[in-house]
């Protein structure tokens, strides 16, 4: 996105001398500043006002008792109805607003990402494969007025430890409980899952076994049904049913450097216009001594979520949590054809087929962002 040429000269006043008032609360006060820093430096820099690059989809707007804030784009007719300017389209958040954390588990170092106040309600976010929480590092500040968010890597992913396949069964029943005694450890007594991927076996492990707890779900690009599960997977399923090194040779692909990088560029609208530190990031993961054992062993133990299946469906068809899939239609890995079965199921389900690839969230975020808002608070009465 980039700034609009201003046509009322009298807001053009510097953008450290708006006040710092955010009148409906979106961003908080303290943190405004930082919002504007980096087009301001870009301007400094020589960077014409038109050319200047934000990033992250919101929209900044003014109005003239002084008063300030970021909105999402869909709420800018709304506000300009009432009295405010746009200033700047796509400012970007802060990442300052999202605490890292870590806390011990079974002897173990679990990091994890939070935003937002414990008073409201809990949104816990289940990466995929070959990511961290650092794949919710936009969408957390993006909820976290209306949510409390909490983001774990997994064991051997992100910040968390990574004790070598000797020392620790990597399994998504161990990750699975691993996530399980978080959420005790932090009173987590009810919350939402947000399950993307690997974080779908994950995540539909924990309402297996706690439906109770579980107030709605979250979908993008994550199975519980074997349709979906197309050409990507015939290696997979090759070597899960005959465990040679051979077969196992053909799956060392997916830790080099141009699949990680394909995994956040393909079937995307504008490949060009995703952050390249994603790739980077998982990458440096991938790359560290004793992790592409990991990887492997979580691969092969990919068999173990197809046996489930039936079960977690018998769950949903019992306890009908109210769902909401946000599927990237172009997603090789998990292809569109995975999120319509939840209909057959499930009697409460929004669902919407995204013009991106596997991760969604780098291009579509403010859409997503505003569908799990609307539908939660619709939702958790």
């Amino acid at each position: 996105m980039r700034l609009k040429q201003l046509s009322f000269k009298n807001y053009l006043v510097p953008f450290s001398f708006i006040l710092l008032i955010l009148s409906i609360g979106i961003i908080p006060t303290l943190s405004f500043g930082g919002l504007i820093d980096f087009p301001l430096k870009q301007m400094k820099a020589g960077v014409a006002p038109e050319d200047v690059v934000c990033r992250f989809g919101l929209t900044m707007m003014i109005r003239d008792t002084g008063a300030a804030a970021c909105v999402f784009p869909t709420s800018e007719d709304r506000l300009v109805d009432v009295g405010w300017t746009v200033i700047a389209e796509g400012l970007p958040m802060i990442k300052e607003m999202v605490e890292e954390k870590t806390i011990e588990i079974d002897g173990l170092t679990i990091s994890y990402k939070e935003g937002g106040s414990p008073d409201s309600p809990t949104i816990l976010l289940l990466h995929g494969f070959p990511t961290s929480s650092y794949m919710f590092r936009n969408l957390i500040p993006a909820l976290e007025n209306e949510f409390h968010l909490i983001a774990p890597d997994y064991i051997g992913y992100g910040k968390s430890s990574m004790p070598s396949v000797d020392e620790f069964e990597y399994t998504f029943d161990n990750q699975a409980d691993i996530v399980d005694k978080l959420t005790e450890k932090l009173g987590l007594s009810e919350y939402s899952i947000y399950v993307m991927d690997y974080g779908a076996p994950v995540g539909f492990r924990l309402f297996d076994k706690h439906p109770e707890r579980i107030q709605a779900i979250i979908v993008q690009n994550g199975n519980a049904y074997e349709e979906g599960l197309e050409e990507f997977w015939d290696d997979w399923k090759v070597w899960w049913n005959d465990k040679t090194d051979e077969n196992e040779k053909k799956l060392h692909y997916l830790v080099a450097p141009d699949t990680t990088k394909w995994q956040y560029t393909f079937g995307m609208s504008n490949p060009n216009s995703i952050d390249p530190s994603t790739w980077i990031t998982d990458q440096a993961g991938l790359d560290r001594p004793g992790n592409v054992a990991i990887q492997l062993a979580m691969a092969y133990d990919y068999r173990t979520n197809l046996s489930l299946y039936p079960q977690w469906q018998e769950q949903f068809r019992e306890h009908q949590p109210p769902m909401l899939i946000v599927w990237g239609a172009n997603d090789y890995i998990f292809p569109e054809a995975g999120a319509h079965p939840y209909e057959r199921d499930l009697n409460d389900v929004e669902k919407h087929i995204l013009d991106t690839g596997h991760f969604a969230l780098e291009d579509h975020l403010d859409f997503i962002a505003e569908k799990i808002s609307n539908f939660l608070n619709s939702r958790l009465q």
